[in-house]
């Protein structure tokens, strides 16, 4: 009788897992595309409230903020009564889900005419209701993170009206709630914040794109020195720019920076870069080094126009 000898429960476990991975294409023709709404223009803003998929709110360029209870069978307008109806972000405080905050003024840079806002809002009330919480300079707000430790502590990222210098651009910081502000981040009058990631796990750390850009009639001109990803380990108090180390060197001239931490391996940062390539890069060391992952230009989703620094411009 032949004899075979034993698998090695290791290569066992190894295939098992294996086998788990490989997910099951058939099941995949049973998802069919539905429009959820609301009908309206373009929005860029759009949350959920954690462990409740039936909730959502979206914000739209130039229609006020939205919101179901029902998984978009339904939608209501939350926002008409403020004098702001373009949103540029929203974002729920992840230990109070009732507090909800607002950006206004629009975000998308397709043409020259876009719809400026004036300020931030708060509503403690899951959208009902809303006060102006100020920043009401800032033109434009592009992204909101808010401590998962403690919903006063709340950071906001001012891009600018944009259509030349501001003072009122950077990164503004708040430890009550929206009652005061301060700037904590500032590079130049000529450039504004691209985006915000905070560390779920960890809300001392934060990352921030900062992108110098201005908009003629004519042309987006994107891109330059102010340009660049900065980080902080102290809850955006202070702040230290990011370069080298498989990041583009400060001499080199970028544009728009967006930035996303992994939630489930807080370590792991992607930063897409916008360069004569479009560029992602990662880190999996929480900033120290990053490697080039990627030069896809279906990143870049619109044609890209040739900005005088070198840099594409969208």
């Amino acid at each position: 009788m032949r004899r075979f000898a034993p698998v090695p429960l290791s290569l066992l476990a190894a295939v098992a897992s294996l086998a788990a991975q490989q997910p099951d294409t058939s099941l995949w023709s049973r998802l069919h595309y539905r429009f959820v709404g609301p009908e309206g223009n373009r929005a860029v803003a759009v949350i959920g409230e954690p462990g409740n998929p039936m909730m959502a709110y979206v914000g739209a360029a130039s229609g006020g903020i939205w919101k179901t209870d029902d998984a978009g069978w339904h939608w209501r307008a939350v926002f008409d009564s403020e004098p702001a109806q373009a949103i540029g972000a929203l974002a729920m405080a992840p230990s109070a889900h009732n507090i909800i905050w607002a950006g206004t003024g629009e975000t998308f840079f397709i043409r020259s005419m876009t719809a400026l806002g004036n300020g931030v809002y708060k509503s403690t009330d899951a959208g009902r209701s809303w006060t102006h919480m100020g920043l009401d300079s800032t033109g434009r707000i592009g992204r909101i993170v808010i401590s998962s430790l403690d919903p006063n502590v709340v950071l906001v990222c001012a891009l600018g009206r944009s259509y030349g210098p501001a003072q009122q651009r950077g990164v503004y910081r708040s430890a009550d709630g929206g009652k005061t502000w301060t700037r904590v981040l500032f590079v130049d009058p000529n450039t504004g914040c691209s985006d915000l990631a905070l560390d779920p796990s960890d809300p001392n750390v934060v990352y921030a794109g900062m992108w110098q850009f201005e908009i003629k009639t004519w042309h987006l001109q994107s891109g330059g020195p102010g340009s660049g990803l900065w980080t902080s380990r102290d809850g955006g108090v202070t702040w230290k720019r990011l370069s080298g180390h498989g990041l583009p060197v400060a001499s080199h001239a970028v544009g728009k920076i967006a930035v996303a931490v992994a939630p489930s391996a807080p370590n792991t940062v992607y930063a897409l870069i916008e360069d004569t390539d479009p560029s992602l890069y990662r880190t999996d060391d929480g900033g120290n080094t990053w490697r080039l992952v990627s030069r896809d230009h279906a990143m870049a989703e619109r044609a890209v126009l040739r900005a005088v620094s070198g840099v594409a411009g969208r």
